[in-house]
């Protein structure tokens, strides 16, 4: 799989990185940098390296390879997984000698404002109200600590409630401290223990403040470390002139230290001087933002080569997974991907393995040996390498990723370490074959404490005299749709829980006693006021449900605490970023009894496409709605009477949701949403203005990179297409320019579905589709008639070769 196919690579708005000269590297601590070369750089003669594991000359502690549960709801659905699979997922997360084997879990202390892919909710959304069992973070603690007792945790904050500070916006402040005290505390009630505790996610930092929180937590009696989290290396920077906060910060951290930075190739993983000079731990505290599969090659360089260019003693992959539904940013990012709780479906990625070729063979606590640590010949771009170890065991990890040939390392063991027998493990990168993922290759028996092997290109390998290790072997069911009818009338949860697969985007909606006469518990949005935000602000809304749902209606009963206006949600499909860029269609009414029916894209575009005015709703009083949506039908109804209605054709298909117009404490009950008749996007052929011909998906594969081509129309299963919110699938997939090209020529493929632009098309009045990318069109190259011609994209011009008739 390409890198460049890595879904939605995150702006984050953060400062340039510093980059350390290789001259400055060599003179603070003589790291071994050798000059840069191309990945595609070919050695002229067979590569052998000489490796000396000398337990004698050790260097820095290993702090652990992690992965972050936060930044914005990407693990929200696990927990509405069913068993076996939720427990299959979590041991190839965090069980020691199964997947991953995750040593360092960051946990996002939830704020009720967006912070990626959705809210998560504060543990104390009004101050002095407290709700230890919020959210479902410490439930993956536990669950992380009952599998592995010796993982270390990590809370960060990305936002924060908006009482903070008395409502000025202001985070950097004492009230910030003691509501980190207080979810401390309520980590205790769980019986964690939270080893390290960061500042503000990638919003700088404040040395008092960091003063502060150090003198806090000691007075408390905490143990727990303060982490200098930024998006550079600037702590360090000043920590250097600044004695006091440099006692206050026990680990140095930045997010995406490598090159090309977030989501980037991480082929130089450099930090600084003054990072270095503050003789501190230094971590990757966020870094990854790739593809389960692609991500797994800049994975390990940046494992590997962290440590070599600059001391790097912890990586932690952002995110840990991503149980999210494939209509949010980054559904593919992570560890593992969980977007079906209702199937159990599941898949483990490259990723998960070749983190497993580290974590299953070190611990916390290891020290890294750096005169068997360096680069395989000398030169960048036939690898790396790392030794690490603990007594007498010792583990080394080889990564080839930008290596174009087989090589040699010689290794000879020395200094107290074990002469033993060598067990090799190995992780072919260029195949996405799950059999030669970590796999258990023979051992090699030292001969006098030496021994040689063979090591090939674009594989992950791990040396080690450790045993224990394993590869788990669970599989998960096969993909499948929440089917309609659906609902939920919030009765069967305990107060101040969420319900069952509803993703709250902005806000907080939790389980509460009903107001306003009505008995039992109802759906109610806790964030009273705007939270202290990491991104744009938006509508507090949740959503709900399949991203294949299209003709349904959905409806609820509503109950407004105080004036302003609810909205229910319909056909939401892809969403940008921030979450405001959410394309769907709303049916808002307000207590005057205003009304719209609105369309947004994921531009952040909203179109009143029809307003009105109904009977008053008031406040304090229950009130039926609902939106229904068939076809290009939309009509909304209060309390059974339809207010208005109108036609639209944009969004075929998504999912439902519930909103507050802003923020406040409304209430929603008996959330139900029941199915439309027929189909609201047809599946057919695309035929083609040149008689006979249909665009075919090459052998109805649902491979990534299969051509898309001409062919002769035959109705099979490779043309059957459907054009849903702006897209065009088949087979699971959906049609894509390849690389995001725009040129004339780039041509056009399958690819899983991931909601970019170029998988964008729109239909115009003389019969082209135009690649939203690029605004070029679907072409067929040379009015081609041969079976097989890849289409491709080219200007727009008219052509029998570029008109198009969908099903």
């Amino acid at each position: 799989m390409r890198e460049e196919k890595a879904v939605f690579r995150r702006t984050r708005g953060r400062r340039p990185v510093r980059r350390l000269a290789v001259a400055a590297l060599v003179a603070v601590l003589g790291l071994f940098v050798p000059p840069p070369a191309s990945a595609s750089t070919s050695p002229r003669t067979a590569v052998t390296t000489s490796i000396t594991v000398d337990g004698t000359k050790p260097g820095r502690v290993f702090d652990g390879i992690g992965a972050i549960s936060g930044g914005g709801g990407n693990s929200r659905l696990l927990i509405d997984y069913p068993e076996p699979q939720r427990s299959q997922i979590l041991d190839y997360l965090f069980k020691p000698g199964y997947g991953a084997s995750l040593q360092v879990l960051k946990l996002e202390i939830g704020g009720d404002a967006n912070s990626t892919d959705g809210s998560e909710p504060s543990v104390e959304h009004s101050k002095g109200v407290v709700n230890c069992d919020a959210g479902y973070e410490f439930w993956l603690a536990e669950q992380a600590k009952v599998r592995n007792p010796n993982i270390e945790l990590y809370g960060l904050a990305w936002t924060a409630p908006g009482w903070i500070d008395g409502g000025s916006g202001n985070f950097w402040s004492q009230d910030t401290i003691d509501y980190l005290m207080t979810w401390l505390g309520c980590a205790k009630t769980h019986h964690l223990k939270i080893d390290f505790l960061g500042g503000w996610n990638e919003r700088g930092h404040q040395a008092a403040w960091y003063e502060n929180l150090h003198a806090t937590l000691r007075a408390k009696g905490y143990a727990t470390k303060v982490v200098g989290d930024d998006t550079d290396w600037s702590t360090a920077d000043t920590m250097v002139t600044d004695p006091a906060f440099a006692a206050a910060v026990d680990v140095v951290g930045a997010h995406y230290p490598c090159s090309g930075g977030d989501g980037g190739d991480a082929l130089t993983c450099p930090s600084t001087p003054n990072a270095l000079a503050t003789g501190k731990p230094l971590w990757a505290g966020e870094n990854g933002s790739q593809d389960i599969h692609s991500g797994a090659a800049p994975q390990i360089r940046s494992i590997v080569r962290g440590y070599l260019d600059g001391r790097i003693t912890a990586t932690l992959n952002w995110p840990v997974l991503a149980a999210i539904t494939p209509n949010l940013p980054y559904p593919t990012v992570g560890l593992a991907v969980a977007p079906e709780p209702w199937s159990g479906f599941y898949r483990v990625g490259t990723e998960t393995w070749g983190t497993a070729q580290v974590t299953q063979f070190t611990q916390p606590g290891w020290r890294f040996i750096d005169s068997a640590s360096g680069y395989l010949g000398g030169a960048r771009a036939n690898g790396g390498y790392i030794t690490l170890h603990s007594g007498a065991d010792y583990s080394t990890i080889i990564e080839t990723t930008t290596a174009t040939s087989a090589q040699t390392a010689n290794v000879t063991v020395t200094g107290g370490l074990s002469t033993a027998a060598v067990h090799v493990w190995s992780t072919d990168l260029s195949s996405s074959d799950p059999t030669r993922q970590f796999v258990r290759d023979a051992d090699i028996t030292p001969a006098g404490g030496t021994y040689s092997i063979t090591l090939q290109p674009n594989h992950i390998y791990t040396l080690t005299t450790t045993t224990g290790q394993g590869k788990g072997t669970a599989t998960a069911p096969a993909h499948g749709p929440l089917t309609l009818p659906y609902s939920d009338d919030f009765s069967s949860y305990r107060v101040g829980s969420e319900a069952r697969y509803l993703s709250d985007m902005q806000g907080s909606y939790e389980v509460q006693p009903c107001a306003d006469g009505r008995t039992g518990t109802c759906l109610q949005q806790m964030a009273p006021v705007k939270p202290i935000e990491w991104q744009d602000d938006s509508d507090a809304f949740s959503v709900v449900g399949d991203v294949g749902w299209g003709n349904y209606t959905v409806s609820a009963d509503v109950d407004l605490a105080r004036p302003g206006t609810v909205e229910l949600l319909g056909r939401a499909n892809y969403q940008s970023r921030p979450q405001a860029d959410q394309a769907g269609y709303w049916f808002r009414v307000s207590d005057t009894g205003a009304w719209s029916i609105v369309r947004s894209d994921t531009t952040g575009v909203y179109t009143t496409l029809a307003h009105g005015t109904t009977a008053s709703l008031g406040t304090g009083r229950w009130h039926h709605l609902a939106f229904t949506l068939q076809g290009p039908s939309l009509s909304a109804a209060v309390d059974g009477t339809t207010v208005g209605s109108v036609q639209d054709r944009t969004w075929t298909n998504g999912q439902a949701g519930l909103g507050v117009v802003g923020y406040a404490a409304d209430q929603f009950s008996d959330l139900t949403i029941t199915p439309g008749s027929g189909s609201s996007a047809p599946a057919g052929p695309i035929t083609s203005a040149l008689p006979g011909k249909c665009v075919d998906d090459n052998a109805g594969s649902a491979v990534n990179g299969t051509s898309v081509q001409m062919w002769d129309c035959s109705g099979s299963a490779a043309q059957q297409w459907t054009y849903t919110n702006q897209t065009l699938n088949t087979n699971g997939t959906c049609m894509d320019v390849t690389g995001h090209g725009t040129a004339n020529g780039t041509l056009v493929e399958v690819w899983d579905c991931n909601g970019g632009n170029n998988q964008k098309w729109a239909p115009q009045p003389n019969g082209s589709l135009v690649s939203a990318e690029s605004g070029k069109c679907l072409d067929d190259p040379g009015f081609s008639t041969v079976n097989g011609t890849q289409l491709e994209i080219w200007d727009c011009n008219g052509g029998a070769n570029q008109k198009w008739t969908l099903p």
